[in-house]
């Protein structure tokens, strides 16, 4: 009964992934098309000794734990905010979410506008209220293009937070604040002591989407920077080695390099993470 899909799943995944690590482990001609070699596992074990591979990983992985968790940290600030009542709160949910249905490249171009040097609405703002950094040329400087490329990843991707960490907040019964609130705790007491262990469930699979989606990070730095100034990650890596050098072999095993990092963290979340969320589920 579940061939089907079984097949379909072959051919949609498991198929360009084999075809991947067959790529990785050949050397192909730049000069005479469909002429490869057998190597092995060189390309790899040149990748692992390349200083631009491992930058393209330290890169990586500071954009990603600075986004999610300044991700994390605004999305529970907007989903409390969704999730009291007053009145608009419904024309507030869907403001809050635009950022989020918007295209990530669109988002690339409007930040990459926002930081241009002469005419971007940041550089003016400063210069407006006389303050530092009016003359700033924010994406040609390897700080601040990664300082760019996080805020650009945040203002797109909280919102996303903000709408799981709302469905949990959606199930903690009212009961227990008002129990609260008849013993005296005060909002940050009930917030500490009562939201939060309730809601991290929620917290922590946030953590695995948003985790996981950051570490694929690609259209931000290509459209922003193309990789320049410290902000080239491991996707745009491995694409450059693809296309623009045309190395297939070295940029295929690039990318299966990619593919076993992403996996290793999400078995370490869903080992550790997951584990705990069933706990915790178990205590409530």
């Amino acid at each position: 009964m579940v061939s089907p899909s079984l097949i379909v799943i072959l051919i949609v995944a498991a198929f360009p992934i084999g075809y991947a690590i067959w790529l990785s482990l050949h050397q192909y001609s730049v000069i005479t098309p469909g002429l490869s070699r057998w190597v092995g596992l060189d390309n790899y074990r040149d990748a692992l000794q390349s200083s631009d591979f491992w930058s393209a990983v330290k890169t990586t992985f500071i954009f990603s734990a600075i986004s999610v968790s300044l991700e994390l940290v605004l999305g529970m600030g907007m989903a409390l905010l969704m999730h009291a009542a007053f009145r608009g709160r419904s024309l507030l949910r869907a403001v809050v979410l635009v950022p989020w249905a918007i295209l990530t490249v669109g988002t690339a171009i409007t930040w990459r506008y926002i930081v241009a040097p002469d005419s971007g609405f940041l550089n003016q703002i400063l210069q407006a209220l006389h303050l530092p950094g009016a003359d700033t040329v924010w994406l040609a400087e390897s700080g601040y293009a990664l300082a760019v490329m996080v805020f650009a990843d945040v203002w797109k991707t909280a919102p996303f937070m903000a709408l799981l960490l709302l469905a949990g907040l959606q199930v903690i019964p009212d009961e227990l604040h008002d129990a609260a609130k008849v013993d005296g705790a005060s909002a940050w007491q009930r917030f500490v002591r009562i939201t939060l262990p309730l809601v991290r469930p929620a917290i922590l699979v946030a953590l695995i989407f948003r985790t996981l989606d950051a570490l694929r990070i690609f259209d931000l730095p290509y459209v922003l920077t193309q990789g320049a100034n410290g902000t080239t990650t491991l996707s745009l890596y491995s694409y450059q080695q693809l296309t623009q050098n045309q190395l297939i072999g070295p940029g295929s095993a690039l990318a299966i390099l990619t593919f076993v990092i992403v996996m290793a963290v999400s078995f370490l979340y869903i080992r550790f993470v997951g584990q705990n969320i069933r706990e915790l589920a178990a205590e409530q």
